[in-house]
Order: structure tokens, then sequence, then C-alpha cells
């Protein structure tokens, strides 16, 4: 039996899915583990891509697109981990991750689901890391912003840097052992879309297992890129919710009636505001090439012909700390005013990457990822809107 199988569902998003399994591929070195990707009808080149770049990979191509549940269901099904990690496409993870979270699942009685410490691609905390019971009164108030720490929806009661037990996970990082995935059922198929996490980790708790918040561990998820494809995919957060709260809890007319109806103002807020999103289009003046490469430098002058554009060239003969590498960063964006920075996979390690950009998010900077052996750049400055890649 192997240790770990990395289950990712993957549907037209190429390029991140990539920079994830480039990133997995360093994550799972010192261990035994397979990667699995199950493709929901991609119409780009993701399975080419995936089978040319990654032989080794497992995967499997649907015909049709089965949704988020039954394909991760499809994926556990072909596990032989001890452990599997439900894992989004647009995720990006450091190489001492599953080092650690497995390091401290094997600690614990009755484990239930581990999920991790999750930043967008502005280095910007994702609440939905650790969350509360979703009860019926708890969504209500959220909808309505009540500021009461107890009925908080997220849950704020634990620092976004501890590790401590949780209700509820995001499924974008989502750990558990596989025989208890099985025990479960896995994930409710009639959940096509959102709400399954939710259901599979209360489900979890009713069977009396621990899940838990684990701050010591970050990861980027681009989070829009994977999910947000349309607008209609509203309908299906919308239909989630409806199906959690009747499957789980016992309410009369009068509240059905309210939650729906509270339900139905988030759909509309959420469309209103996505149809009239734009990503970020700042004109960029000044960029920082964080990297070794100078054709890539030349290539960057070429894509941002009216900024200036500056080079931090990253030591590779001797041991720098990377507080020092940031303190030295700090001092050129200061110097420089810059606005959007470039980080080299080639040259940089994942863990590096995800702490510069973790520190800097106060910023108001722009981040991109050169990934290794490709000739784009990649990144998103919007959590709900789509990524952006820029050819080389």
């Amino acid at each position: 039996m192997k240790k770990l199988s990395v289950i990712i569902i993957s549907y037209n998003v190429q390029h991140f899915l990539n920079l994830c399994l480039q990133s997995v591929k360093q994550a799972i070195k010192s261990i035994d583990a397979e990667i699995i990707v199950v493709d929901n009808h991609s119409s780009d080149a993701s399975c080419e891509m995936t089978r040319s770049n990654y032989p080794e990979v497992i995967l499997v191509e649907n015909k049709v697109n089965f949704g988020f549940s039954k394909a991760n269901n499809q994926g556990v099904s072909l596990a032989k981990g001890e452990y599997v990690l439900i894992l989004n496409p647009d995720t990006v993870l450091a190489e001492d991750t599953f080092e650690k979270i497995i390091s401290f699942a094997d600690k614990q009685g009755k484990f239930g689901a581990l999920g991790v410490k999750l930043i967008d691609g502005t280095g910007k905390y994702l609440p939905e890391s650790k969350r509360n019971i979703p009860t019926p009164r708890r969504s209500f108030l959220k909808l309505v912003r009540n500021s009461s720490r107890k009925m908080e929806y997220y849950a704020n009661q634990i620092s976004e840097n501890k590790n401590a037990e949780v209700p509820i996970l995001v499924g974008a990082f989502m750990l558990l052992k596989r025989e208890t995935y099985l025990k479960v059922g896995g994930f409710d198929e009639r959940f096509f879309m959102y709400g399954e996490d939710i259901d599979l980790c209360y489900q979890l708790l009713e069977l009396g297992y621990k899940n838990y918040y684990f701050g010591d561990v970050q990861a980027i998820h681009y989070k829009g890129e994977s999910t947000q494809k349309d607008i209609k995919y509203l309908k299906y957060f919308y239909g989630a919710m409806k199906l959690f709260y009747r499957k789980h809890f016992k309410i009369n007319k009068i509240y059905d009636y309210i939650m729906s109806f509270g339900i139905r103002i988030w759909f509309w807020v959420k469309y209103l505001s996505l149809l009239f999103l734009r990503e970020k289009e700042d004109k960029v003046q000044s960029v920082l090439y964080v990297g070794t490469e100078e054709n890539i430098f030349t290539k960057l002058n070429l894509i941002y012909p009216n900024s200036q554009t500056f080079i931090f060239p990253i030591c590779t003969t001797r041991v720098v700390s990377r507080f020092d590498d940031l303190e030295h960063l700090n001092r050129l964006i200061g110097e420089h005013q810059i606005q959007e920075i470039i980080f080299d996979s080639e040259s940089l390690s994942f863990s590096r990457i995800i702490f510069f950009i973790s520190q800097l998010n106060r910023k108001g900077l722009m981040f991109k990822i050169k990934p290794s052996n490709t000739d784009y750049i990649i990144g998103s400055n919007c959590p709900i809107g789509k990524g952006i890649i820029e050819k080389l």
C-alpha cells in the first residue's frame, strides 16, 4: 500500500494544472505516493499536457462532465494510498507539505479530515480554509453580516496560523484516510459542485471523527480559476445549500422559506457582481523578476514594454535565509515602486514563492509564477475571476 494518493479533478485548466502538478511532484519526492488526475471532459489540451509531461500520473478521461463529487469518487476508487488528498488543480503546494500533514495525521486518534491555510493569488488569507458548521441560523446571520464571534460562519475563533480541531474544511485541499472516505460513502454525488465538502465534513463529525485545521502549512489556491467559469455555476451553489439544509436539518416550513429567501438574495448579489466583474487591469509601471534566467528577464521586457523591469537574482552559490531575501525584496519594492513581481520556479522553491507572496500581500502587489519548462507566466489578481496567463 502506498502512503498517499493525490486526487485532482480537472476541467479546462491546463496551465494551472501544469503548475499544480509541478508543485505536487516536488512535494511527493520523499513519500511513496501516486497522483491521479480525473479530467471532466476538458475542451483544452489538459489531457495531452498531462500525458506528455507526466506519464507517471494516472489519468482518467471522462467523456462527460460528471461534476466534482462523482469525479473524486472515481479517483478514490482507483487509489492505493493509505491517505487520499482531495486537491484542486488551481493550487500550488510547498515541498514539505505532505511530510508535515501526514506526520500530524498519523498521531491523531479518530482522524477525520485535515485542511491547511490557503491564500489566494494575491497572498490574501482565505477564511473558508476553516469554517464552523453552517447551521441555518449561522448561515442566515452571515447573510445579514452578524459580527458575533460565537455565531460566525468562518471559524475565526481559531487563529489562521494555529493547528486546531475545526468542524468544516474546504474541498480545495482535504486530506483523509482512504478507508474513512469510503466508510462515509465518499462525496454525495447529488452535489454536482459546492456543498459536498461541507456535507462530508459534517458526516465525519456525526460519526465521531475529528477534523483539523493545520495552520503550519500554507498553499496557494487561485480559487476562481477552477470553479467560477460561468455565472451558471452559482445555480449549483444555490441548489447545493438547499440540499444540505434539507438533508441534515429538521426545519419547519417558515424557516425553510427564510433560508431559501436568504440563499436567493445571496445568489442575486453574486450574480450581479460577476456580471460586472473585471480582473484588475492597472497599467503596470514597474515589474520585478525574481530568478536567474536572463532570457526570461529579456522576454518580460517585451511583455511589459511600457514598464521598467528590474531583476532580483537568486543566489545559488550559498544558502541565504528567506527572511534576508524578504528584507531585500521589501527594499527593492520601496525603492522602485514595484507593482508586479514574477517568481521563477526554475530558480525558486515553491515553498519560498508561497512564503514571499504571503508576506508581501499587504503591499497591494500583483504576483505571477513562471512554471519550469514553460513559455508563460501565470497568476490571478481576483479571487472569483479567471486567472491570467501571459505568453513569453
